[in-house]
């Protein structure tokens, strides 16, 4: 396949316009997406700081939830006197 010299310089410059193109965007994203994480930092940061800035002393990290009361425990059925055992009753008379 003998491609003249013209042609295969032509194809080496599209290549390396192509190459530059891409190496371009790439770039681009690249630079967008850190200025997105940068501003995601900064704005957590922001939220954090508000949250500090009132408490000073360190204050519990988890809401604790809200106390539910205990379920009403089953009613101890009313204490039975013990009935009379019947031995003692034989060996009186």
């Amino acid at each position: 396949m003998a491609t003249s010299k013209a042609k295969r310089s032509e194809a080496s410059k599209k290549a390396a316009r192509t190459r530059k193109r891409n190496a371009a965007l790439a770039e681009a994203t690249a630079l967008k997406a850190a200025a997105s994480r940068k501003r995601k930092a900064a704005a957590t940061r922001r939220k954090n700081a508000a949250s500090a800035a009132p408490k000073r002393n360190a204050a519990p990290k988890r809401k604790a939830a809200a106390k539910r009361k205990a379920a009403p425990k089953r009613k101890v059925a009313a204490k039975r006197k013990a009935a009379p055992k019947r031995k003692a009753a034989k060996r009186r008379r």
